[in-house]
């Protein structure tokens, strides 16, 4: 039971870390494409990406990895 435990908060740390990175990247791009700032567009995208949708995609990611390493239905053989 703690091994399963253990399997889901690995997966869930793993996909969180992924989820932080891709979200990260994705929300720097579309500041930087939908941003009506002049003066320091590149400092907002980054700072946008890195403090709020980071961590938004890093819950998100550790969700879903929590739930893809469950426990699955066996197939008959």
């Amino acid at each position: 039971m703690k091994i399963l435990m253990l399997r889901r908060i690995g997966f869930g740390l793993l996909f969180s870390l992924i989820g932080f990175i891709l979200a990260g990247i994705a929300s720097y791009f579309l500041t930087m494409e939908l941003s009506p700032n002049m003066h320091d567009r590149s400092v907002e995208a980054s700072m946008t990406g890195i403090f709020f949708f980071g961590p938004i995609g890093a819950i998100l990611g550790f969700v879903a990895g929590a739930i893809w390493s469950g426990p699955r239905a066996s197939k008959p053989i």
